[in-house]
Order: structure tokens, then sequence, then C-alpha cells
């Protein structure tokens, strides 16, 4: 399957995200910023902290995810799980605890613009991201980085993220909507800052991951959140443009 996709395609033309709930696991969320509006809530799973409701971004990788998602999406609740503080770095059982907190919280998309190629972790993840889905949550996460895969974004039963240079960022390219698993790619460019040059901003494969999360949550307004749901309205007929 090669099929790419635009706001203005079926599956999300004419929705806004309205009535899902999104969860971002990141570095918190700047509740307020221009880019992003209100925050439903979130807290803070930083190990030793004292503080658990204090989700505030201290370096803004997670506000600039929030602000992609919010972009595709406007009319999603956002919900920050602060893993990071001053660096992008937490440990696999921090983030375990993430995806559980964002299922049991009520999150039905769970955005991870991260991932791990750690093999030694791939079981925990694998049982994080079980348990999301039990609860009803879909998983949409980093699959792979330069040719290494990502866990959980490369495991079955998630929504695995490629970097696609080519995508516009209005823009999803579904490359694989097997059974056990959906394989798409989007931009690496977030939402972008008046008066800042593309080139200063942020862009990788989190905000592939943001901008395709943006977009799925656009697709379910009003439909089942479920990975079902995906697929069907991906890579149902004229839906897109086959290539």
């Amino acid at each position: 399957m090669n099929r790419r996709l635009t706001l203005s395609s079926v599956p999300f033309a004419g929705r806004t995200g309205r009535g899902r709930r999104v969860a971002v696991i990141d570095s918190g969320i700047a509740a307020g910023h221009p880019h992003v509006g209100e925050v439903a809530g979130g807290v803070s799973l930083l190990e030793n902290d004292e503080d658990p409701s204090d989700y505030r971004d201290r370096i803004g990788h997670g506000t600039a995810v929030a602000g992609a998602i919010r972009e595709k999406a406007p009319d999603a609740e956002l919900l920050a799980v602060r893993i990071f503080d001053r660096e992008l770095s937490a440990t696999g059982e921090v983030l375990a605890r993430a995806m559980r907190w964002a299922a049991d919280h009520g999150a039905q998309l769970i955005n991870l613009s991260l991932g791990t190629p750690n093999e030694e972790r791939r079981e925990l993840l694998a049982e994080a991201l079980q348990y999301a889905t039990s609860r009803g949550a879909i998983v949409i996460a980093a699959a792979e980085h330069d040719g290494a895969a990502l866990y959980p974004g490369a495991l079955d039963g998630a929504v695995g993220v490629l970097l696609d240079s080519s995508c516009a960022r209005d823009e999803l390219h579904v490359l694989d909507a097997a059974t056990a698993s959906i394989r798409v790619a989007a931009s690496g460019y977030p939402r972008p800052i008046p008066g800042v040059p593309a080139e200063r901003n942020f862009s990788g494969l989190s905000f592939a991951v943001a901008n395709a999360t943006g977009l799925l949550a656009r697709l379910l307004e009003g439909r089942p959140a479920s990975l079902l749901a995906i697929r069907d309205h991906l890579t149902r007929e004229g839906s897109g443009v086959e290539r």
C-alpha cells in the first residue's frame, strides 16, 4: 500500500478531533501557549518529583508536539504526561508507567514522539502497549530511526510512524495497514512560529509522530477509537490517492 492523504481527504474533511482525548507523553505542556490553548490536565512522573501535578514544560519540546497535534485537531482534548525534565531522556520503566497512566485517565490516543532501540526494553514496553490497548487507547509512536526499530512504535498493536521529508505538514502517507499494526509516515516539521525560520524551529521524527497523531485524532471524531476504525478509513477506496 502506498496512499497519501491530506486534510481535505475524506477521512479528515470537516472534522476537528472533537471528543477525542490525546495524551502527550513528553516534557510537559505549557498550558495557554498560543499554539496549544487549554490542557485538560496532566501529571509529572519524574522520578523523585515532589509535585506530581507540575506538568509545566521546561524545554519546549512537549509544547511544540502539542501544538502540532492541536493544529490538525483543534478541538481534541490534550492531557500532559511529563517524563522529561531538562533533557529528552527517561527510563523504560517511567515510559511504561506513563503509558499506563494515560490509558487509566481516559486517553484514546497516546502520542509518543520518542522510542528506544534497546531490545532489553521491548518486553516491558510490549506489556505497557498491551495494557493501554486493553483500556481502549491507541498508541502512536516513532517506529524507526536510521534503519533501527524503535519501541514501542515498531510493535504489533501500535501505529508506527516514520519521517517522510516529501510529506507536507497536512499530509499522511499510509505505508501499511496490516492486521496487527499500522505504519504511516508524516512531515517532520511542527507548526511554524511567526518570525522564526523553519531551520531554527524544532524538526524531526518527533513531529512526524505529532502530525500523524493530530490527523488521526481528527479522523476518529465521531467514530470508534480503535485500530480497526483507523485501518478502515485509511484504506477505504476513494479516501486518497493510490501511487
